[in-house]
């Protein structure tokens, strides 16, 4: 784990590179699909539907926070110990902030990447 955290492990304040498994995508639970569109529910209460996409939305930052802990964790705590030294402490730091910047990276090129393709789709049916 040492050698993976890199020069932050060493104190020197370098940037953790981090990269999401999943990236988090407003108004989808990570299937493409919205929360009443997955569970089949499209004509249904529209607080029922409101519930859902809350409570899958809880879902997926639930996911997102266990997967930023299990990667910044093996990248930052080689002897786990009653006191967080500052070397692991700026580690942890710059992990969750790599995490954070590149899963905003790759929510803002999906959605480029969306509105190019619905621009061209646009542009053919003229």
């Amino acid at each position: 784990a040492a050698a993976r955290c890199g020069a932050a492990r060493e104190g020197r304040g370098a940037a953790v590179p981090v990269t999401p498994a999943v990236p988090v995508t407003p108004g989808g639970n990570g299937n493409g699909m919205d929360a009443p569109s997955a569970a089949g529910l499209g004509g249904a209460d529209p607080q029922l539907q409101r519930f859902i996409e809350v409570e899958t939305q809880k879902q997926r930052f639930q996911q997102l926070v266990h997967q930023m802990t299990e990667l910044c964790w093996e990248k930052c705590m080689d002897k786990p110990g009653p006191k967080l030294d500052s070397r692991a402490e700026t580690c942890f730091v710059n992990c969750v902030e790599r995490f954070i910047d590149t899963s905003q990276f790759i929510l803002n090129r999906l959605e480029q990447t969306q509105k190019s393709k619905s621009a061209f789709s646009e542009s053919l049916s003229d």
